[in-house]
This record gives structure tokens, sequence and C-alpha cells, in this order.
């Protein structure tokens, strides 16, 4: 279940690699059910001063959730799903060996509005000691396709810096990379049906757009790091007391 020399040759070169069909139709219905019922009860509880970090303001009608973050703390079956020999063995082929989920997210991105994520580093935000020590695991929950806000990477740029990133008044949160900056940079999709997973560097370019369509595009991120790996100056503040040791 380690990736061939082959895939990895792929992901040093683009930054990006996806492995369809690691999880099956009731693996990933499990997940949905579950991220489902605890984003109702987190939104139940949802304080003002949190509302404008975890709401998704493209959406109109209602009030829906963005994205929820650490479920591998707060939800067994996410702690499962990031124990997985497969995603874990070849996890293992790209970061090396005594792994550790140190972050992770659900992302929504509900019909119909769903917003976009605007182009950023991983490792900005994250800030590690050593660059090549993190590698993030997103899993689709849906088919994330063309319509329905699917990934679009920066092909190369993980060989690349770590550059500042801005953003926009009011949402110091939502850092992103300079437009002036993507200008010079294509941006290619990466559509990943249900079930499969598409690992990038931590240094890559990537961003999502909209959901206008009228399907869900969820899914769930795990943002794993090797044993000598830690985030040293991170952009927003990590809880390491949630780190969860996996091999």
């Amino acid at each position: 279940m380690q990736l061939s020399d082959g895939d990895l040759a792929v992901y040093r070169h683009t930054g990006h690699l996806t492995v369809p069909g690691l999880f099956d139709l009731g693996r990933t219905q499990c997940l949905i059910d579950d991220i489902q019922d605890w984003g109702e009860s987190f939104l139940a509880q949802l304080q003002p001063q949190q509302r404008a970090w975890y709401l998704d303001g493209g959406v109109k009608a209602g009030e829906v959730l963005r994205k929820l973050d650490n479920p591998h703390h707060h939800r067994p079956v996410v702690r499962e799903l990031a124990r997985t020999p497969a995603l874990v063995e070849r996890v293992e082929s790209i970061i090396g060996p005594g792994v550790s989920v140190y972050f992770s997210q659900v992302f929504f991105k509900p019909p119909e509005g769903g917003g976009p994520k605007p182009a950023h580093q991983d490792n900005f935000y994250f800030g590690p000691n050593d660059e090549e020590g993190v590698v993030t695991a997103w899993i689709a929950l849906d088919d994330a396709t063309l319509d329905n806000g699917c990934l679009y990477f920066g092909e190369g740029s993980n060989l690349g810096p770590v550059y500042p990133h801005e953003a926009p008044p009011g949402e110091p949160y939502n850092l992103q990379l300079p437009g002036a900056l993507l200008a010079r940079q294509p941006m290619t999709p990466a559509p990943v049906k249900r079930g499969g997973v598409s690992f990038h560097h931590g240094n890559t370019f990537h961003q999502s757009a909209a959901n206008l369509s009228k399907r869900w595009r969820r899914a769930c991120a795990l943002h794993y790091v090797n044993a000598h790996t830690f985030f040293e100056h991170p952009a927003l503040p990590y809880d390491t007391a949630l780190t969860l040791r996996i091999s």
C-alpha cells in the first residue's frame, strides 16, 4: 500500500497526487452522517464571536457551517479514519515513518453558494520547522467536481518558497496569496471521486471555487507530520495537545 516510485515522482514534481477509491461508499457515508450530526450540534451552540470564522457567507438561505476544526480530536470515526493502514502507509511513503495528525478540518461547502477558498499555502499557516515533513491528505466525502468546488493546484509551486500571505479587511483568518503572485501561476483543477484522497505538499498553491451546483462537496483534511516535524512559527494558533500519534 506504499506509493509507487512513479506516484512519488508525480507528487515531487507537481506538488500533489490523487489516489482514487481509498475509501468505499459505506465508509464515506458513515463519515458524512457523523459530521452532519456534529455540525448541527455545533451550530446550535455557536457563539456570536465565532460566526465569521465558521459560517459560510456564500449561502443565502439560512445558516450553514463552512468548516469545523480538529475532527480527529472530537470524533472517534475520524480518528479511525486517520489510522487506516492504506492511508497511513501512503502518508509514510511521502514524509517518512512516525507520523501524527497535527491538525485536521472538515469542509462542508454546501450546495448553491458554498463559498470559495482563496489560493494559499498550508505551510504559511502551519510554519513547520521542516517544510518537507508535512503532507495533507484531503479525503473526498462527495464527488469533488468542477461545478461544486474541487481543488485547484499550482503545479510545481511546491518547489518554491513559502510566500507572505495577506488577509482581506475584517477577515484576519482568511490568509491568502497576493494576486500579483497568482497572476504568474496557472492553477490546474483536480477533481476527486468520492472516497479518493488528494495528497498535497505544504508549499503547493491550492484553492477551491464556490459550489454553484445542487450537490454537497464535503471533505475531511488530515494534516500529517513526521516524527521530527512540528509547527514552529504558525500564522494562527494550533493546540499541540490535540496531536494524534499514529505510528
